[in-house]
């Protein structure tokens, strides 16, 4: 199995965990957003919008600049490219099990059409 800092792929699925951070990565995907833009979809106080914004650079999916008085977001795609390489491992594990559930179903399903041919 692919290793990776345990603590880091943590942060990163605890970041993931929460639906609204995953729609804001999903906005920052096309393109830098500011905290308004962020929070204005979900109707909370930029305070609110903050605190997940944090959670997402400490998971190191997001950078903020400051531009004067505005913060601005942009998506830092690094984090997220680890994650998927550790899913990989899993998603070869059950795709190498579910082929030989299906290998198995199919030889049942012949031997019982063998068998129901015989008694005709």
């Amino acid at each position: 199995m692919v290793e990776y800092q345990t603590s880091q792929l943590d942060t990163v699925f605890h970041a993931l965990g929460d639906a609204t951070r995953r729609q804001m990565l999903s906005q920052l995907a096309l393109g830098e957003r500011t905290v308004s833009q962020l929070a204005q979809p979900y109707s909370m106080s930029l305070a609110a919008a903050s605190k997940h914004i944090k959670a997402l650079e400490a998971a190191g999916l997001v950078k903020r600049e400051v531009r004067g008085r505005t913060h601005v977001c942009t998506l830092a795609p690094g984090p997220l490219a680890n994650a998927h390489q550790w899913l990989a491992f899993y998603e070869i594990f059950w795709t190498n099990r579910l082929d030989k559930l299906e290998a198995l179903l199919k030889a049942e399903d012949a031997a019982q059409s063998k068998s129901g041919e015989k008694k005709k």
